[in-house]
């Protein structure tokens, strides 16, 4: 895979192991837009990897240090998500500039690039994981257009459960409860909803608690033999 560097000077030091990878849109109406804001010191933010919509993929920061992608975030009790990630983004307009489906040359270059970074650093699939799973009262990307299947496919990501499905019929404090147990932050219990069924249910995102997504929940958190 070539791998173009434009480095960026937004990075600190580490302080946890890289256990996660986070998956972004860019959300501007452009690459080089992306690009410019991405490598500007007044702009604070950063990445490690961008995955232009060609399929380029270019570097910013290297992996061992800690760039500025995640902000204030939360995933299965790490707060410090920056220090425990590799931040990818990938360059759409999101959803204020005209979201749109990613093209297949860029989830062809993002495969192999997470596919790499996840057997570099142990990730589990568990843990690869969008920016509005991290951060659901503030995000919405990488959106629902986002195919979290064809990483699911490959192993790379968590299936959206569709096969012996049982709705365990929690009440909706119940669900919030086994919600957080899997990971989410849950402060804002609709937004967590929201953020729960982008990934897992895109095609009806409600914020309402009925039993296909206490089942998807379910098996989620139901142990699987390897």
């Amino acid at each position: 895979m070539e791998i173009i560097d434009t480095p960026s000077p937004n990075f600190d030091e580490r302080s946890l192991p890289v256990s996660m990878i986070v998956l972004h849109y860019t959300g501007m109406p452009d690459a080089a837009s992306a690009i410019q804001r991405l490598t500007s010191p007044e702009a604070k933010v950063s990445c490690h990897y961008l995955i232009a919509e060609d399929g380029q993929v270019i570097r910013m920061v290297t992996e061992e240090k800690r760039a500025w992608h995640a902000g204030a975030s939360s995933w299965r009790g790490v707060t410090d998500v920056n220090s425990a990630s590799v931040g990818i983004e990938i360059v759409n307009p999101g959803h204020e500039f005209g979201y749109r489906p990613f093209p297949d040359e860029q989830v062809a270059a993002l495969i192999p690039l997470v596919s790499a970074i996840k057997d570099r650093h142990g990730v589990g699939r568990g843990n690869v994981v969008g920016h509005s799973d991290i951060a659901p009262a503030r995000k919405t990307d990488p959106g629902e257009l986002f195919p979290w299947e064809a990483l699911a496919r490959r192993r790379l990501a968590l299936p959206s459960p569709t096969r012996n499905l049982m709705d365990p019929f929690w009440t909706d404090a119940g669900f919030i409860l086994a919600l957080e147990r899997f990971g989410y932050d849950v402060t804002e219990q609709k937004k967590a909803v929201i953020a729960f069924q982008r990934r897992f249910r895109s095609d009806q995102i409600d914020g309402i608690i009925d039993g296909e997504c206490r089942a998807k929940l379910l098996s989620l958190l139901l142990p699987r033999p390897q």
